[in-house]
C-alpha cells in the first residue's frame, strides 16, 4: 500500500523547467530561489505609525474605495488592532488568518529584492509591487488586514473580531466570497492573500526587523494583470512600524529605497509567525500541502465506502453543474491536476481550474473535510464525469508526466480519464 508520504501533494522533484513549461515565471522564479528571494522590493515612504486613540472596530471608511485612494486619506481612521491600520497587515493570533479556497488572487508574501519589480507611486504612498499570480487554490487572509471596510464589517459578523468563530472552515468567512467573485475592488483583476503554493520552493520563514521602518503591506490589495506570464501588478500601500519577512536570513535594509512586502505579529518572539499555523493532527485542511497541515490524498486500493445519495447527490451536483464553455465539469479536472501540482508548473492548475473559484463547492470541500483527504470528493461519491471531462483529465494527466509530476492517477488509480 502507498503511504501518505508517496502521495503528498508536492512530489520531489528537480526544479529545472521541463517540456511545456511557461519559461518566463519559470525563469523568474528559478532567479529568486538562486538570489535566496522570491520577495518584490518597493520604493516607499513614511507614513505615520502613531497609535490610534481608539483602536478597534469603531470607525468605518468613507464610502466604497477607488481602488486603495480612501483607504489611505486618514490612515488613523480605522486600527482593527492597536498595532496600525489595515495595511500594517498585523497579526496577534494564528486564528487572524482566514482559510479559504477559489480564486484567482495574487502571492505577494514573498515581496522583497529582485528579479521581481516593485515601484512607488506618485503619492509615495502606494507601492505597485509585481506578484505571482496563482489562479486557483487554498488561501489565507488574514482579518485585520480587509482593506474594504464593509466587507471586513461583514466577515467579523461571521467570525468574530479575532477570526476564530471561522477556524478551519474554508469559505465560511464572507471575504473569500468577494475574492473569488472578484468583487472586493470594482477594477481590479484580482487581490492579494497569503498561500503555501509556492513553498516548497521557497520555504517559508521569518527574519525579524525590529526598528521601524517603511513596507508594503500587501494582504488584500487590488491587483492588475500585467503582460508578464504569471506575474500581476498589486497595488499595495505602504506603512511604517517594525515588521517580520516572510523568509529566513533576510536583510531588513535593502537600500535606495527599496522595502519589503511584510506583516507584523507583536507576538513573534513568543513563536508567533506571519503565516498560518499548521493546525494539531487529526486536524488537517484539503487541498493544502501536508507539511502545512494539508490532508493527504487517498491511498491505492482505500477509497472509502459510498456515502448514502444525502450526502453524495450535492456533491455531484456541484460537480456536474460546474462546466467550462467546452462542457468540461471543472471540479474534476482540477482535482487531477491541483493536488500533485507545483509552484511553477501553476499553468496547468489554470488550464484545469479556472472558473471553479466562481462555482459552489460547500459540499465538496464539507466532504473532503470531513474523510480528512485532498482532493478526494469525487471518487469518495463515485460521481461520473462526461466524455469531455475524462478526455481533458487524461490530456492533463499526460501534460504533468511529461514535466516530471506525478498524477493522482499514477500513485493511487483515480481520475485516469480517458483518451478521447
Amino acid at each position: 500500500m502507498t503511504s501518505h508520504q508517496t502521495l503528498a501533494r508536492h512530489p520531489t522533484r528537480p526544479l529545472t523547467p521541463t517540456r511545456g513549461l511557461r519559461p518566463t515565471w519559470a525563469g523568474v522564479l528559478a532567479a529568486a530561489i538562486a538570489a535566496g528571494s522570491l520577495a518584490l522590493p518597493c520604493r516607499a515612504v513614511h507614513a505615520s505609525n502613531e497609535a490610534s486613540s481608539v483602536p478597534g472596530p469603531f470607525h468605518s471608511q468613507r464610502g466604497t474605495p477607488n481602488l486603495l485612494h480612501d483607504v489611505l486619506k486618514d490612515p488613523e481612521k480605522f486600527w482593527p488592532t492597536p498595532y496600525g491600520p489595515t495595511y500594517a497587515n498585523v497579526l496577534t493570533d494564528s486564528d487572524n488568518f482566514l482559510p479559504c479556497q477559489g480564486g484567482p488572487f495574487a502571492l505577494c508574501y514573498y515581496s522583497g529584492p529582485e528579479p521581481l519589480g516593485c515601484e512607488l507611486s506618485a503619492d509615495g504612498r502606494i507601492a505597485n509591487c509585481n506578484c505571482l499570480n496563482i489562479d486557483y487554490g487554498v488561501y489565507f487572509v488574514d482579518i485585520n488586514a480587509i482593506l474594504k471596510h464593509s466587507v471586513y464589517q461583514q466577515t467579523v459578523d461571521v467570525c468574530g473580531t479575532d477570526g476564530s468563530e471561522c477556524s478551519g472552515q474554508t469559505n465560511k468567512a464572507p471575504v473569500c466570497d468577494y475574492i473569488n467573485r472578484n468583487t472586493l475592488f470594482p477594477g481590479a483583476d484580482r487581490v492579494s492573500a497569503f498561500s503555501f503554493d509556492c513553498a516548497l520552493e521557497a520555504p517559508i520563514g521569518q527574519t525579524q526587523c525590529s526598528t521601524p521602518a517603511p513596507y508594503a503591506g500587501c494582504m488584500t490589495a487590488p491587483c492588475t494583470t500585467t503582460n508578464q506570464e504569471g506575474v500581476v501588478e498589486c497595488q499595495c500601500p505602504v506603512y511604517d512600524g517594525p515588521y517580520q519577512i516572510g523568509q529566513s536570513g533576510q536583510v531588513c535594509e535593502l537600500g535606495s529605497d527599496m522595502v519589503w512586502s511584510a506583516a507584523f505579529n507583536p507576538n513573534a518572539s513568543g513563536g508567533g509567525g506571519t503565516f498560518p499555523a499548521t493546525p494539531p493532527p487529526p486536524a488537517c485542511i484539503p487541498d493544502l500541502p501536508e507539511e502545512h497541515g494539508g490532508c493527504p490524498l487517498l491511498q491505492a486500493g482505500a477509497i472509502p465506502p459510498q456515502p448514502g445519495d444525502t450526502v453524495c447527490d450535492p456533491v455531484c451536483g456541484e460537480y456536474q453543474r460546474c462546466t467550462s464553455p467546452e462542457g468540461i465539469e471543472v471540479g474534476f479536472t482540477c482535482d487531477a491536476t491541483l493536488c500533485t501540482n507545483t509552484c511553477t508548473n501553476r499553468d496547468l492548475v489554470r488550464d484545469a481550474c479556472t472558473g471553479l473559484g466562481t462555482c459552489e463547492t460547500g459540499a465538496i470541500i464539507a466532504l473532503e473535510t470531513a474523510y480528512g483527504c485532498s482532493c478526494c470528493a469525487s471518487q469518495i461519491c463515485r460521481c461520473p464525469a462526461n466524455v469531455e471531462t475524462n478526455a481533458a483529465i487524461a490530456s492533463l494527466n499526460q501534460e504533468q508526466r511529461d514535466r516530471g509530476l506525478v498524477p493522482q492517477c499514477d500513485l493511487n488509480g483515480t481520475l485516469c480519464g480517458t483518451e478521447p
